[in-house]
């Protein structure tokens, strides 16, 4: 698997500003130490791909350490699939933690003793109110809320209920236990926010030795400052639990890590949301969570996405505080840059037109020397054997050319990429009436392309030979969501409509050049004229591989946009 650590400077932005800032001070005393905190409940995405890259670079450029933290505090959506998942993905994208794979269930213990510690300082309590009531009692903007009538218990009470919450003597949903700060702040999440919640799941690390739960909130600034993180960074709507965070460090005189917020930047054509995303596997709009379709790192990965070109994509629409969205394009340039440069070139028709090449001999076949990449003379040359029968792409060819069309058509001289200039002469029609064959005449002077009597050639097309042709199944993505923002829908309205009916072409007898016969699992290549393909790793086979298109190789979105505006 694919494990590029070789991270790139990153670029400057406001983050890197205000850790030098730090650094200058001594508030840290130099040390620059970051995390990436998901919680196992689903497949990463490439918007936690950002923040993996983010943090993992930021610890990189200062020469300090990155944490993988799972914040497992919930078992009724965490599954060890989605832990495994997670752990390879991070490691993919270069985020190099060590042997600093952190758990939040591994702090229970001292998260509920801390727990405690608030209740004897009277900063805690336990509520009987039902979650709605709780909702109710909050208030909303402008408007205080109104005090639980549990508030006031006593400490001892607290204590008592908090260890019997503990012992599993109460259903789920009938306690909980809150901070106690006021239900009159401006922000609402300080308004006695739930810190404990009773919930009898097993959990996948610790089993049902808890049956209480701490709360995101509660949870996350603990973890933090156990871990010794400088710069806890997350993206924007955690800037309003900022204070709360600093309310439960300040009330327990415990180290504080800076919380620095960003915005996210989605990506076009594309939801990101972990419910919606698992909608889309249980329902069977996509295959898996590693549907080449999905913006998950696993169905990117599968595509053929390197973990390089998404760092260079993170890199492209950088680190800001004011949200926006991202083309697909700017995604599928980032990779198209590198591909050009690495991958290596072969012929493949995906939807054959047999070629008979009428004064060519029957039992001939030769060598032609195609070229391996023309960005990397390195690469140098690969042997592509020739014959009389030869395949081309069925849209290279037109009975009735369009205007401009400088491909196969009657009459005209089209280039054979690498072998001869060949002259359309007839066709061969079905009982229907659609083209089977095109029988042409080829010019034996023009080996390798070339023109000694300087006659100019409009056309270049792409060809395999018949006898030779390895057959194989070629799959053709596109966007999953037909729009740019498949989530603005209107009201009673759901967004699955705007899924993308052409979203996956199945080709089951492309024809390829043999030589990717031994094509490795996870390979790639630029199927020339057609675009840049993956040897899928987890369908290919030996003898056989199945191809997926990563992208085409120009840019269809960028020109779609512009056509619209």
């Amino acid at each position: 698997m694919e494990n590029n650590t070789d991270l790139p400077a990153v670029r400057t932005n406001f983050i890197h500003e205000l850790i030098d800032e730090d650094n200058r001070t001594g508030r840290f005393q130099g040390r620059v130490h970051t995390r990436f905190p998901p919680e196992p409940n689903g497949y990463l995405h490439i918007g936690h791909a950002t923040s993996i890259i983010l943090n993992s670079g930021i610890a990189k450029h200062y020469g300090g350490k990155f944490n993988l933290r799972f914040d497992d505090t919930n078992p009724a959506k965490e599954e060890q699939e989605y832990v495994d998942s997670i752990i390879e993905d991070v490691r993919w994208l270069g985020g190099e933690f060590g042997d600093r794979l952190f758990f939040a269930s591994d702090y229970f213990q001292q998260m509920y003793d801390r727990a405690v510690e608030l209740i004897k300082k009277g900063k805690a309590y336990v509520c009987d109110l039902t979650p709605d009531e709780v909702r109710a009692h909050r208030g909303a903007p402008g408007e205080p809320g109104r005090d639980s009538p549990h508030r006031d218990r006593s400490v001892e009470e607290n204590l008592d209920l908090f260890e019997r919450m503990r012992k599993g003597e109460f259903p789920d949903g009938s306690r909980t236990l809150r901070a106690k700060i006021d239900m009159a702040h401006p922000n609402l999440n300080m308004r006695d926010p739930v810190m404990y919640r009773i919930l009898h799941a097993g959990h996948h690390r610790q089993g049902k030795k808890w049956c209480v739960y701490p709360m995101y909130d509660w949870a996350h600034g603990l973890e933090d400052s156990i871990e010794g993180v400088t710069h806890s960074i997350c993206t924007l709507e955690f800037e309003d639990h900022r204070p709360l965070y600093d309310w439960y460090l300040d009330q327990l005189g415990v180290y504080h890590p800076q919380q620095i917020e960003f915005a996210r930047r989605t990506l076009g054509n594309t939801i990101t949301s972990k419910r919606k995303l698992l909608e889309l596997v249980r329902d069977g709009h996509v295959e898996g969570w590693d549907d080449p379709r999905m913006p998950t790192v696993s169905g990117l990965r599968r595509r053929g996405y390197t973990s390089s070109s998404l760092r260079a994509f993170c890199d492209e629409v950088g680190i800001s505080r004011v949200p926006g969205v991202s083309d697909i394009w700017v995604l599928e340039n980032a990779l198209r840059g590198e591909l050009n440069r690495t991958a290596p070139r072969a012929m493949a028709v995906l939807r054959p037109l047999k070629v008979v090449l009428t004064n060519y001999p029957e039992d001939k076949t030769e060598e032609m020397e195609a070229v391996n990449n023309p960005e990397d003379a390195s690469a140098g040359t690969r042997k592509v054997p020739f014959c009389r029968e030869l395949f081309i792409e069925r849209d290279d060819f037109m009975e009735v050319p369009a205007k401009k069309f400088f491909r196969m058509t009657p009459g005209q001289e089209v280039r054979l990429r690498a072998a001869y200039i060949v002259r359309c002469e007839t066709v061969v029609k079905d009982a229907s009436g659609v083209v089977t064959e095109v029988h042409c005449a080829y010019d034996p002077a023009t080996r390798g392309g070339d023109t000694p009597d300087g006659r100019k050639i409009k056309g270049t097309i792409h060809w395999v030979s018949a006898r030779h042709a390895l057959p194989a199944k070629v799959r053709l993505y596109d966007a999953l969501f037909s729009v740019r923002d498949p989530e603005a829908v209107p009201e009673g309205h759901d967004y699955k409509e705007n899924l993308n009916p052409s979203s996956l072409e199945t080709l089951e007898r492309a024809m390829l050049e043999p030589s990717l016969k031994d094509a490795a699992p996870g390979s790639r290549f630029q199927f020339e004229r057609l675009g840049y393909f993956f040897a899928d790793p987890k369908d290919s086979g030996p003898g056989a591989p199945v191809f997926n298109r990563t992208v085409t190789l120009r840019d269809s979105w960028a020109k779609e946009a512009v056509k619209n505006k």
